[in-house]
């Protein structure tokens, strides 16, 4: 029987926020990361995007946030690591990886289906339907380079010819400390696809393959109403472990979900609502917020928190639906997480 991993905190800085919110700009972000460390959160998260929804830089801003902070992990949630070329990436997730002393995790996805990812791709030059081979042929030559110091791949989009950053003259090929860092391969596919049954069951299998395939976690996002879904696919995960002769316990399970705590459902409500309308413009108009995640009083939150768990979830990664992010990250760590530390 697997070993139940203890349950682990982290929050997602939200690097589109100094963007939308008035007072809150690079310094609180920053400032925030220190208070989120403060408070024992496990790790520190931000996300990525080109100009769809416009936000800070991810690895520029965790290079800073490593100097910023000891402990915590700092991740992508997540890096569409698709458009960008592998070898700069490689060298640049590197030198993130010795600037923090080994704390990374590499949380990469192919693309969602947003029209605004989509111009993303066009505007790089690059077909929005070839994504997802995109996406594994780059992680082949992130681990080559990142485990042996070097690669040598033939694919389709990248071809290369034992490629190393080691010119010869160096003490040996520059590489991360965390050999490699963890990959945790982002999935989502009930919240972006409203598919036929068969198809979503090949869908859903397809993104089982490829997580267990490069992952050490698997990072998700189901309808908030429906831990169903996340079981579903854990279930799935199991049967193409099985097929393969894989162990799918192996992985971390990681749930991104957005929240906001407020005295009243009806005040968290309204707060969770408008914030979702500036940060996601397209997407809000295309889900339910209700499934967006838990939005209430704390001892809705913790009933959210706990039915996830049981379903599976690992680690949590707590995107807060405000324009008030020190007051959301203070109100979790001293009405919420104590509780479900001691639940386990």
């Amino acid at each position: 029987m697997a070993q139940v991993k203890p349950v682990e905190f982290g929050v997602n800085l939200n690097n589109r926020e100094p963007l939308i919110a008035p007072g809150y700009g690079m310094p609180q972000l920053l400032d925030l990361s220190e208070v989120v460390e403060g408070h024992g959160f496990d790790s520190v998260w931000v996300g990525d995007s080109l100009f769809s929804k416009p936000r800070y830089e991810a690895i520029a801003l965790l290079s800073a946030l490593s100097q910023r902070t000891k402990k915590v992990r700092l991740g992508t949630a997540c890096l569409v690591s698709s458009p960008r070329n592998p070898l700069y990436l490689a060298l640049e997730w590197a030198t993130l990886d010795v600037l923090s002393n080994g704390r990374t995790i590499f949380g990469c996805c192919a693309g969602n289906p947003e029209v605004g990812v989509r111009r993303e791709f066009e505007a790089l030059g690059l077909d929005f339907d070839d994504r997802f081979h995109i996406f594994e042929e780059g992680l082949e030559v992130l681990r080559d380079l990142w485990i042996r110091g070097k690669t040598s791949f033939k694919g389709k989009t990248y071809q290369y010819d034992e490629v190393a950053f080691y010119s010869g003259t160096e003490m040996g090929p520059l590489m991360p400390i965390q050999q490699p860092p963890p990959f945790w391969v982002v999935s989502n596919p009930r919240l972006v696809t409203n598919a036929a049954d068969e198809k979503m069951v090949r869908t859903m299998k397809n993104a089982c393959r490829r997580i267990l395939k490069y992952g050490e976690g698997w990072m998700t996002c189901c309808r908030a109403q429906h831990p169903e879904e996340l079981v579903e696919q854990l279930g799935y995960l199991k049967d193409v472990a099985a097929e393969t002769g894989d162990d799918a316990s192996r992985l971390v399970i990681s749930y991104q979900v957005t929240l906001n705590i407020g005295d009243s459902e009806e005040k968290a409500r309204e707060a969770f609502g408008q914030y979702i309308g500036q940060y996601y413009p397209e997407l809000s108009k295309m889900t339910d917020l209700s499934n967006w995640g838990p939005v209430g009083s704390p001892e809705q939150i913790l009933e959210w928190f706990r039915t996830f768990r049981k379903a599976g979830v690992d680690h949590f990664i707590c995107r807060f639906g405000s324009l008030d992010q020190f007051g959301q990250v203070e109100r979790f760590a001293k009405e919420i997480l104590p509780v479900l530390r001691a639940e386990g």
